[in-house]
C-alpha cells in the first residue's frame, strides 16, 4: 500500500473507485460473452434441426459430431455430445414461442426475446431437463432468473416446489383496492401455497416457534416472500393511542414503495384475523408511512382456508390484503400424488 493511499483520502477514494469501475466492467464482458456463446448454441442447435442430422447420420451422430469439432476447434470446452444435444433442445424448446430470436451476427437490435440469451448456461440445462416441452413455464423460469439473479440451487428449489403454479395465486383485494398497475405488481408478488419446508419443523409446533423459526432463517425466508421485500422488523412495536400493538412481521417492498404487514397464522383461516391485520396496516398508514410510500398491504399467511370464507372477510374489509396458506414440507403437484405409495403399501413391502 503507498503512501498516498494512507495519507491522500481523495486519492484512496479514486482507487476503490476505480476497483468498482474495473469489477463492473468484468462483469459486463462476462454477461456479453455469455450472451455471444449462447447465440451460438442457439445457431447450433437450428442447423441441427434443419439439417435432420440425426436422421440423415444416424444414432451415433452426436458422438462423431462432438469429435469432429474437437478437432476442428481444439480450445473449445462446450462440444462434448451431451452439451451437443442440449443445444438442439433448446433450439427445439424456444422455436415455437411468438417471437423473432436475433442472428448471430450483424443483429443488435435490443428485443424482448433476447433475455432467452441472458441467463447461464447451467440455467438452461436446468430448465431444459424439467421443461422440454412446455416452452411457457420455461420461459417463466428465464424471466425469473434474470429478475431474481437466481443461483443454480435458488433455481432447481423454486422448480421443486412448483413456483410457476404458485405465483400469484393468493385471494386478494388488490385489483379492488389498489390503482393499476400496482395491483398487478402486488398480485404477482403473492404465492399460494408459501413453503416454509427450510425452517425444518414438523407437528406439533406453536405460532411462536414457527416465526421464531422464519426469523431465524431471514434470507430463506425473504427468498420465498419474492422479489423487492426488505426485512424491518418482528413483533414491531407501534403506540396506537393509550395502547401498544405488535405486528407479527414488517417489511417494506421496495418495487410497490409500500410497507407490507405479515401475520402468520398456524392455524385455520378465522375471519377475525382480517379485522386484526387491517387494524395494524391502518396504524402503519398513519404512523409510519410517508408521503413516499403507496397504501400498506396486508398478507395473511395461514395454515389452511376455506376460500369461500377468506374471499367473504376480505370483500368487507377496506384494507388490500391477500390470504394464503403455508406448507412446511415440499409442494407435490396432484399429478404426482397418485403415485405415492400408501401407508399400507409400505407396511405390506416391509413384511
Amino acid at each position: 500500500m503507498s503512501k498516498l493511499i494512507k495519507t491522500d483520502a481523495g486519492y484512496s477514494l479514486w482507487i476503490q473507485e476505480l476497483k468498482e469501475r474495473y469489477r463492473l466492467s468484468q462483469i459486463k464482458a462476462a454477461a456479453q460473452v455469455n450472451r455471444e456463446m449462447l447465440r451460438f448454441y442457439w445457431s447450433l442447435g437450428r442447423d441441427i434441426v434443419a439439417r435432420d442430422a440425426e436422421n440423415v447420420y444416424g444414432s451415433g451422430f452426436f458422438k462423431f459430431f462432438s469429435q469432429d469439432l474437437q478437432h476442428e476447434i481444439p480450445d473449445s470446452k462446450g462440444f462434448s455430445p451431451q452439451n451437443l444435444y442440449y443445444m438442439k433442445k433448446m433450439y427445439t424448446l424456444y422455436c415455437e414461442a411468438n417471437i423473432n430470436f436475433p442472428q448471430v451476427v450483424g443483429n443488435s437490435k435490443d428485443i424482448p426475446d433476447d433475455i432467452i440469451f441472458s441467463i447461464p448456461w447451467g440455467h438452461h440445462r436446468i430448465i431444459i431437463d424439467k421443461f422440454s416441452d412446455n416452452t411457457v413455464t420455461a420461459l417463466f423460469y428465464v424471466h425469473k432468473v434474470v429478475e431474481e439473479g437466481w443461483s443454480r440451487n435458488v433455481l432447481k428449489s423454486f422448480i421443486e416446489t412448483n413456483l410457476h403454479l404458485r405465483q400469484g395465486k393468493a385471494l386478494t383485494s388488490f385489483s379492488r383496492l389498489l390503482p393499476a398497475p400496482d395491483s398487478d405488481l402486488a398480485q404477482e408478488l403473492t404465492k399460494d401455497p408459501y413453503i416454509f419446508d427450510f425452517t425444518e419443523m414438523t407437528e406439533p409446533y406453536k405460532e411462536r416457534e414457527l416465526k421464531k423459526a422464519l426469523m431465524s432463517n431471514i434470507s430463506r425466508f425473504l427468498l420465498e416472500l419474492g422479489s423487492g421485500f426488505a426485512y424491518v422488523g418482528e413483533e414491531y412495536r407501534l403506540k396506537v393511542g393509550h395502547t401498544e400493538q405488535f405486528i407479527d412481521l414488517l417489511f417494506y417492498n421496495v418495487k410497490l414503495h409500500a410497507y407490507c404487514v405479515i401475520e402468520v397464522k398456524t392455524g385455520t383461516f378465522d375471519a377475525g384475523d382480517i379485522g386484526q391485520l387491517g387494524t395494524y396496516m391502518t396504524a402503519v398508514n398513519h404512523i409510519l408511512k410517508t408521503r413516499q410510500d403507496n397504501p400498506t398491504i396486508g398478507l395473511l399467511i395461514c395454515k389452511d382456508k376455506d376460500n369461500v370464507l377468506a374471499q367473504y372477510a376480505l370483500e368487507s374489509s377496506s384494507q388490500p390484503i391477500g390470504v394464503a396458506e403455508f406448507q412446511l414440507t415440499k409442494f407435490i403437484p396432484d399429478e404426482f400424488k397418485s403415485s405415492l405409495p400408501s401407508i399400507e403399501d409400505i407396511e405390506s413391502g416391509l413384511k
